[in-house]
Formats: structure tokens, C-alpha cells, sequence
């Protein structure tokens, strides 16, 4: 079996060979990334398919992040460059939930969280206890957030 770490470092491979500097320049910072992972602790260890996730999930927040800090600073060029290298990244992840699916989901956790009595502020962090398992890696936790604030305001 194939790890996704492995299947990075075969997709830059080939990507060198195809002279595709936007992709292997993407993959080698994602793969330097999971090493550094890697030796952070105390022992170096092989990360899980996905911790691999989490890692490739950060880096495509950051490229989303200076994608639109560059744009709000007018670097159109830098702004694409982040956005073409963050849809590299896209494709390692699992696909995201649509609008709708993920209210589905944070409109269900909120009735199961009043139903176990959380009303008010406290509301937030128990329906966010229901959602975060159901939707870790496939919504980003600001999305989800902003879901959730908008569904308990309701």
C-alpha cells in the first residue's frame, strides 16, 4: 500500500521530469513540511496518512491565506502563483463539503447540542464538539465556525 507520502514524493518525481516547476516547487515545500513534522518531537517518526492530511491541509490554508493577502495588496502575479499552488494541494485532499452539506451537518449538531440542554454562548463550543469529528479534513474551521455562529444566531 501506497502511503501519501510516498505518492507526494512520486508525483514530484514526475513532475521534475516534466519540467512543471509551479507543481514540484509546491510538493518539495509540502515535503519539507512533513519532514519537519517529522523531527519536531522528541523521536523522528513516519507520519500517519493523516497527520500527512493535516500538513497538506495547512499548507494549502497558508497558500489561501497570501493568495488573498496579495490580492488585498494589489500583487496580482504572487496572488495567482498562491492560488495555482494551493489547487495542487487541493488535489491531495479530500473533497470539500458543499454549503449545503455542511449546514446539514451543523443544523443537525445544533438541535442534538439544545437537545442536551447547551443554550446561549456555551451553545458554540458544544455544537462545535458534535461537528469538528464529523468534519475534520473536508470543512475548513473557519467555515464551519461562521455555519454554526449563523445557525445558533438564527
Amino acid at each position: 500500500m501506497t502511503t501519501l507520502k510516498s505518492k507526494l514524493q512520486e508525483d514530484l518525481t514526475t513532475a521534475i521530469k516534466a519540467r512543471d516547476e509551479l507543481r514540484s516547487a509546491t510538493l518539495r515545500l509540502t515535503l519539507a513540511a512533513i519532514t519537519k513534522e517529522e523531527v519536531a518531537g522528541k523521536v523522528a517518526r513516519e507520519l500517519s496518512d493523516d497527520e500527512v492530511l493535516k500538513v497538506i491541509t495547512k499548507e494549502a490554508k497558508k497558500r489561501r491565506e497570501a493568495a488573498d493577502a496579495f490580492a488585498q495588496g494589489g500583487r496580482t502575479e504572487q496572488a495567482a502563483r498562491e492560488t495555482a499552488e494551493g489547487e495542487v494541494l487541493a488535489g491531495y485532499l479530500p473533497k470539500q463539503l458543499s454549503d449545503d452539506e455542511l449546514t446539514a451537518i451543523v443544523t443537525q449538531a445544533v438541535e442534538e447540542a439544545r437537545a442536551a440542554g447547551a443554550e446561549g454562548p456555551r451553545a458554540m463550543g458544544a455544537v462545535m464538539k458534535i461537528v469538528n469529528p464529523k468534519v475534520a479534513g473536508l470543512a475548513e474551521g473557519g467555515r464551519v465556525a461562521a455555519v454554526v455562529k449563523r445557525l445558533l444566531a438564527g
